[in-house]
Formats: C-alpha cells, sequence, structure tokens
C-alpha cells in the first residue's frame, strides 16, 4: 500500500467511525467513559513519557478504552513496554494512533534554482493499554488517585474556576442562550443556578471560550463561516465542541450532551460524508484552541498534577 494510500484507509477508518457514533444518536466526544465500566475520566497519556496524546489521537484511545473496558488511560507501544521493564502480553491486540510529520526535501524549479522545501505526511503506529502489559512499574498500572479539594461552594468547582479567571475572557451572564458574540468579543452565558448541574456549567463555558479563542487577536481562525447555520458555521462547532471534550478531560469535568446537539448532527454527517479529513482537521484545531487556554495558565505545576503537554 501506497503511502497516500495509508493516509486514505487511516481517514476513511477514522471518519467512518465517528460517523457511525453520530447516526446511531450518540457523540463521540461526550463522556465516552461513562460506559466503559471504569474507565476514568481524563486525556490519555503516554505512559512512558507522561505527555497527553493529542488532536484525533484522543477520539481514538477513547473509543478503544471503551470497547476494550478499560481502567486506566495510560498507554504506550511495544518497545515502550520493554525500555519500563516490562512487555505486552502475547495475544494481545494493539490500537492505532497517528502523527503528522515534514520532511524536506530539494527542489529544482524551471529557471535551475534549488531549494528546500517541507513535505507533510501522516503515519500512524500502534499502542496498547497499560493493562495489556506485565511487569510494568506498579504506578503505571494503578489507578490514578483524584486529587481531592475542599467541596466548592455552592457547587462551584475551584479548579475550573481558576482556569477560567485567568483567561481574562470578557464574560457576562444574563439570559437564557449561551453564546460567544466575534464583534464584541463577548462570551453571554446564563446564570449559575439555571444549570442542571455545575458540570453542565462548565462544559458549556469551555464550550463558548473555545469559541472565544478563534478571535483575530488569538488564534484567528476561519472555518470558511459566511453566515449562520452554513457549512463553516458547523465545522467551528465542531471545532467547539472537541475543543471543550479536550478541556473537560483534561480540568475533570463530567461533560454531557448540550441540549443542541441533535441539530448538528445533519450538518457534522454531511461534512464527514464529504470531507474525510475534516474530523482530523478539527480535532487538530480543537487541540489548538485547548492548547491556546493553557497556555494563559501559570506556569508553575504543583506537585501530584499532570501537566498539559502535546505527544
Amino acid at each position: 500500500m501506497t503511502a497516500n494510500a495509508n493516509v486514505q484507509s487511516l481517514h476513511d477508518t477514522v471518519t467512518a467511525r465517528i460517523i457511525a457514533e453520530l447516526e446511531a444518536g450518540r457523540f463521540p466526544w461526550v463522556q465516552p467513559w461513562v460506559s466503559s465500566g471504569g474507565t476514568p475520566l481524563g486525556l490519555p497519556q503516554n505512559a512512558s513519557t507522561g505527555r497527553t496524546y493529542s488532536g484525533v489521537n484522543i477520539l481514538l484511545l477513547w473509543f478503544a478504552a471503551i470497547e476494550q473496558g478499560r481502567p486506566s488511560q495510560r498507554w504506550l507501544t511495544f518497545k515502550q513496554a520493554l525500555e519500563l521493564g516490562g512487555h505486552v502480553r502475547k495475544g494481545e491486540k494493539g490500537s492505532p494512533v497517528c502523527y503528522y510529520d515534514t520532511f524536506t526535501r530539494e527542489r529544482t524549479d524551471n529557471d535551475g534554482t534549488t531549494h528546500e522545501e517541507r513535505i507533510p505526511f501522516l503515519k500512524h503506529y500502534t499502542v496498547f493499554n497499560a493493562e495489556q502489559c506485565d511487569g510494568l512499574p506498579t504506578h503505571l498500572t494503578l489507578p490514578p488517585i483524584p486529587a481531592v479539594e475542599p467541596e466548592p461552594m455552592a457547587g462551584r468547582i475551584e479548579r475550573v474556576e481558576r482556569f477560567i479567571a485567568q483567561l481574562g475572557a470578557d464574560i457576562v451572564h444574563g439570559g437564557s442562550q449561551a453564546c460567544y458574540v466575534l464583534h464584541a468579543d463577548r462570551v453571554t452565558m446564563p446564570p449559575f443556578p439555571a444549570f442542571a448541574t455545575p458540570d453542565g456549567y462548565y462544559g458549556t463555558l469551555l464550550h463558548e471560550l473555545v469559541h472565544w479563542t478563534r478571535h483575530p487577536s488569538r488564534l484567528d481562525r476561519d472555518c470558511g463561516r459566511k453566515r449562520w447555520g452554513d457549512a463553516g458555521y458547523a465545522r467551528e462547532e465542531l471545532v467547539a465542541e472537541l475543543g471543550s471534550a479536550f478541556l473537560c478531560a483534561d480540568l475533570e469535568v463530567g461533560l454531557s450532551e448540550r441540549h443542541d446537539h441533535a441539530s448538528y448532527i445533519a450538518s457534522w454527517l454531511e461534512i464527514l460524508a464529504n470531507d474525510k479529513r475534516a474530523i482530523f482537521q478539527a480535532a487538530a484545531l480543537a487541540e489548538r484552541a485547548a492548547d491556546f487556554l493553557h497556555s494563559r495558565q501559570p506556569s508553575t505545576v504543583t506537585e501530584g498534577q499532570i501537566t498539559y503537554r502535546k505527544s
């Protein structure tokens, strides 16, 4: 199989999985761990490096954790398991992840001028859950210990409040709609008590804050939106959906289905059916938005916390 065919096959496989979930009325990025029988809340991590997986790999490993009922979000390659003094058990089946990279080649123009150009490519490789291995250090096979914090006052979650406060976003509470208004550069939210749960409030606010990153003074993201409800609008909503899912997992906020999810299914299905790269592009943009929001946080990380980083 050629490199281009490999890439096309990967795009087709991942997109088909997303489409199947949406057609079944399930949102793959919404609380994917609830049906796993114990998979902990959080972003999937590489057990060897401690770094979080990024982009579409988050969805791929969430799928695998759910299907396999894994009690851990820690993954590693066959070689990494050996380097840590363990090994993958015989007969275990791995899960695919992918990464983008570039290589440099020399190009000669028609006038004889030579210059270097960078060529992007997509590769995929196989990882195994830590539970599929024997002989690994104990701390990699035990479930992570959740951070213990004082009970939040009136349902507020302090770690998320701190995260949001560091962003410096203009957030106004009032009314019954949650939205980000680009020309005013303002996030509008219903009052906190209007939400059934604190998680519902924070999940919605993080969704709008991903939209906030599209402002020209920040990431200047343009998904091709020309008017409300068009394909570009749906692409931006998909970015916000994935971005808020990544942030909720990282901040240990239970993300639940939003009331407006159903209205987006048809438009998302149309986009995915017409462009097999769309979910990869949306996940990459969502990751960039999440990274941007994390970059606004203080650089000091207390002992025991997991540092959010790309892998």
